[in-house]
């Protein structure tokens, strides 16, 4: 992209479908602003946080799995768990995994409790580039330093009630 928009394309997309769609009321056009812009924002924090974390030799989604393996009691994870946690499918984990332990930040071992289960076991690499990575993060708030706590809040509030709805958790 060249550089910012003159308007906001959004609101015009709203004008363009109030006019196409005069019958579907303010809710709709509400709730089109609002999708839209959410789908907006996370192409906008995936590629700074993805810059943010480039450095590293990660991406935000490589991230959230070492994140989830330091966050552990002992620094491994099956991979069938680390699946579940991040709500991706398997093949990705897979993905995730290769990349991790092509870089020195993951290694797999055989699961114990499980003979046909693979561990994702963090390296000492993996725990110290984790660190760095985050402490970059929190430099920027995760690239949301724009908003408030405030602000957060009512969004995690907002975003969790749609999660809540869609059945994505048990509450």
């Amino acid at each position: 992209m060249s550089g910012p928009l003159p308007f906001d394309p959004v609101e015009r997309a709203s004008d363009s479908w109030a006019k196409h769609y005069p019958d579907a009321g303010e809710q709709v056009y509400a709730a089109m602003r609002a999708v839209t812009s959410i789908m907006r924002a996370q192409q906008i924090l995936i590629a700074g946080l993805d810059a943010a974390l480039r450095p590293f030799g990660l991406t935000f989604a490589r991230y959230e799995a070492l994140v989830l393996l330091t966050f552990s009691s002992t620094g491994a994870l099956p991979l069938s768990k680390i699946g579940e946690r991040l709500q991706v499918h398997a093949t990705s984990v897979t993905n995730l995994i290769d990349r991790l332990e092509a870089s020195g930040m993951v290694r797999r071992e055989p699961n114990p409790r499980d003979g046909r289960g693979t561990l994702a076991v963090l390296t000492d690499e993996g725990r110290r580039i984790a660190d760095a990575a985050t402490r970059e993060l929190h430099k920027n708030r995760f690239g949301l330093e724009g908003l408030s706590a405030e602000d957060l809040d009512g969004l995690f509030a907002s975003l969790r009630r749609l999660r809540v709805e869609a059945g994505d958790f048990e509450v």
